[in-house]
């Protein structure tokens, strides 16, 4: 088995809790490569160096670098893991994608705006690299095991799904592509939207609507329906999926003794499925993606992960903030290339309080 050489942008100061400010995501893909006998961690870049040599010192990778062109230059590397803030995915991506790697892994969201998203998978397609976003939240048991029940008819004809964030952007962008992905990847259709901006969260630079409502229909008759705030989780479970025979749920949390169950119209009571302690957020969904993407470097074969979908589900993301912005149902595909969102916040089209 060929040796995949592995390097990382954007190591991030390891803090002792994460926060908005930083997640230092490269600690989280690092034990996905650590596992595999086939990779080797070559290189790590960041700005501070003493991020890069506590990194490197904590994985043994061979070589830092305060300049990641000068590690692409320099080094023969196999695949890139970019974990960087949103604001710098597009500029970095597309550095690598000049020089020719083999494999891009990056973290979301895919970038700042809805120009760049589209620019990245332009350039990709035009490439010989496979360009990857790290949305591992669908390798999780709940949702592998709700998309099953979608996928063998349990539920019947899936008529609406539904699904509450705290957000559409950073959190909800995982929420969209975990909707999309049990939808079978069907592209959307149209999109509508409606934020409330009294308060601006900003999380790694970017930032959220305070709360907002949002709804979008998929090219297979599915329609979705969404809400977003702060105190998303007192709504209900984070999912719920209604079609013809059943449902089923997904809830915040275990605490209730499941994290997936569902319902049929023609049984009396909910039947719960086990996931085996796993939850939204884990344990062992990181290592999961690495060891997907990884595993399409070496067979040739094309991730779930991979940029075109992220892209559909970004799209529903922009989507929902242009209806805001336009104040109207948006037909897709999208036609613009800026944040509206962040547009609105500029023009004092929203005005937060703080």
């Amino acid at each position: 088995m060929a040796t995949v050489r592995v390097g990382f942008i954007g190591t991030g100061e390891k803090k002792p809790k994460p926060g908005l400010d930083g997640y230092f995501m490269a600690y989280r893909h690092a034990p996905g490569y650590k596992l595999l006998p086939e990779c080797e961690l070559v290189a790590c870049a960041d700005l501070v160096e003493a991020n890069a040599r506590a990194f490197a010192t904590e994985f043994g990778v061979s070589k830092v670098y305060t300049d990641y062109h000068e590690m692409l230059r320099e080094e023969n590397l196999d695949i890139v893991s970019i974990c960087t803030w949103p604001k710098d995915h597009a500029r970095i991506v597309l550095d690598c994608l000049a020089a020719d790697l083999p494999a891009i892994h990056c973290e979301k969201p895919m970038a700042l705006d809805f120009g760049a998203c589209r620019e990245m998978v332009a350039a990709a397609k035009r490439s010989k690299t496979k360009l990857t976003f790290n949305h591992q939240r669908r390798f999780g048991a709940p949702i592998r095991g709700l998309r099953r029940l979608i996928e063998t008819n349990v539920l019947g004809e899936i008529l609406r799904m539904d699904a509450l964030c705290g957000d559409l952007y950073d959190g909800g962008c995982h929420w969209v592509d975990m909707l999309t992905y049990m939808n079978g990847q069907h592209p959307a259709e149209w999109v509508m939207g409606q934020v409330d901006g009294r308060e601006i969260r900003y999380a790694f630079g970017a930032p959220s609507e305070y709360q907002g409502v949002y709804q979008w229909k998929y090219a297979n008759g599915v329609v979705a329906h969404m809400e977003t705030g702060s105190d998303a989780s007192e709504w209900g479970p984070s999912f719920r999926i209604t079609g013809t025979e059943g449902v089923a749920e997904v809830p915040w949390t275990p605490t209730d003794g499941y994290m997936l169950r569902y319902s049929r119209y023609d049984e009396a009571g909910w039947i719960k499925v086990d996931c085996e302690g796993e939850h939204l957020h884990g344990p062992g969904y990181h290592e999961r993606a690495i060891a997907d993407v990884v595993d399409c470097l070496q067979t040739g074969r094309t991730s779930e992960l991979c940029a075109e979908n992220q892209l559909m589900s970004i799209e529903i993301v922009f989507g929902c903030y242009e209806s805001a912005r336009r104040r109207g149902r948006i037909d897709l595909p999208l036609d613009i290339t800026d944040n509206p969102l962040l547009a609105m916040i500029e023009s004092g089209q929203l005005s937060p309080t703080r």
